[in-house]
């Protein structure tokens, strides 16, 4: 149940940022090119809300299996061997984004202690660049939850999106709609035959 919230509480985030942008960019668009005026904040608050989208998003991302990846390699291997670069490379994403973590975490000190605000708004640069912090913690965070569904045999992979599997579905379902159109036009046609 709890686990249930999270998510629900993750998606309604991440659906308020990506609606805020847009309507953001959509007045602001309006009024530039409709009253040929602006709003002076609106493309720095966009490139921020962009930022928290993307890396919020990365992390709640690894948790749905929605990246996309090539794995056909891997997956030819045997399941053992499977597992083992699974978590290798697990690893190597832990080490990435460890690196990123501590470069964001200097990066966001050294804002704090300059005390540098963001251009068009009166707010701390440190503070609206959190997201670094936070989306690399969190990217940390779902690679070890991940490593540990490996290792449990909860979990294969990565889980990410197989896009030809999900192509040859949807041909499939396109040809079956159009077999059944076909079929529906012949009884169609049979039947005004048979009325005449």
């Amino acid at each position: 149940m709890v686990r249930n919230l999270v998510t629900k509480l993750e998606e309604t985030f991440l659906s308020l940022l990506l609606v805020a942008m847009t309507l953001l960019v959509f007045v602001e668009v309006v009024m530039r090119f409709g009253f040929n005026t602006g709003i002076h904040w609106a493309q720095e608050m966009t490139l921020l809300l962009a930022a928290w989208f993307v890396l919020y998003g990365a992390s709640y991302g690894i948790k749905v299996g929605a990246h996309i990846g090539v794995d056909v390699f891997v997956k030819l291997l045997p399941r053992n061997a499977h597992r083992f670069f699974t978590l290798v490379a697990i690893a190597l994403c832990l080490v990435y984004s460890g690196l990123l973590l501590y470069g964001s975490w200097i990066y966001l000190s050294k804002m704090k202690m300059i005390g540098i605000e963001l251009e068009d708004m009166p707010v701390p640069k440190w503070m609206a660049m959190s997201i670094l912090v936070i989306g690399f913690a969190m990217l940390i965070l779902r690679f070890l939850q991940l490593g540990w569904k490996v290792i449990k045999n909860q979990a294969e992979g990565f889980g990410m999106t197989d896009e030809a599997e999900e192509s040859m579905e949807i041909a499939k379902e396109l040809k079956a709609m159009e077999e059944q159109e076909r079929l529906e036009k012949g009884r169609k046609d049979s039947d005004k035959e048979d009325r005449s």
